[in-house]
């Protein structure tokens, strides 16, 4: 149960800040309309993830486990979240923020662009898939341990999408494109952290 907490924490991290459009989209709605449009934005990104997950999850559950996906899954998901982290260390940042006075937001808008935006990056339903995989793998397939995993990657993410859009709100006159893209190099770091921590303990278990 210890790893599936692991995995989903790892997960929930890696998912806040991987899809860059609305990562970036979110910081953006939550300077200039504030928290609840921000949040309203990060639940629709939850909710088509949970979407996503649904899908692939009990996709894969037509798929028979085997103890030899764990030496591939380990390796392929680790190279990827590796290149995503190289991405995110070195791709150029333009971000222009409106600082206009704060309005009445409407929610449910700002929820559905959150909804559209994730469900309808491909790179979403990939990551979803390659996480999947990974986690069923080490996981042994075992359905109730994935699920309680996925519930805490979707915990994990809300959290941070929360914290990002309170801080974001109210520090809203004094965040800097600089500072963005601070953020995005910490994001890097993080994802190149869990790339390494995977194919190491694949390599361990199957090389070494």
């Amino acid at each position: 149960m210890f790893e599936a907490v692991l995995l989903g924490v790892g997960a929930g991290i890696i998912s806040s800040f991987l899809t860059g459009p609305v990562f970036f989209s979110m910081i953006k709605t939550s300077i200039e309309k504030g928290f609840k449009a921000g949040f309203s934005l990060a639940l629709g990104v939850i909710i088509s993830d949970v979407i996503l997950i649904a899908i692939v999850l009990f996709g894969s559950e037509l798929f028979t486990y085997q103890a030899s996906f764990d030496k591939y899954i380990g390796v392929i998901g680790g190279l990827f979240l590796l290149a995503v982290g190289i991405y995110y260390l070195f791709a150029a940042v333009e971000v222009k923020f409106d600082t206009q006075t704060l309005k009445k937001v409407s929610k449910r808008g700002y929820l559905l662009k959150g909804f559209l935006m994730c469900i309808l990056t491909p790179s979403t339903l990939m990551f979803w898939v390659i996480v999947s995989s990974i986690i069923s793998v080490k996981l042994n397939n075992k359905l109730d341990e994935k699920l309680f995993c996925f519930f805490i990657a979707m915990s994990t993410q809300l959290s941070i999408d929360g914290l990002k859009s309170y801080y974001a709100s109210k520090l809203r006159h004094k965040i800097k494109e600089d500072k963005v893209k601070k953020l995005n190099k910490i994001a890097g770091v993080i994802i190149i952290f869990f790339a390494f921590w995977m194919i190491i303990k694949t390599y361990l278990k199957f090389y070494a």
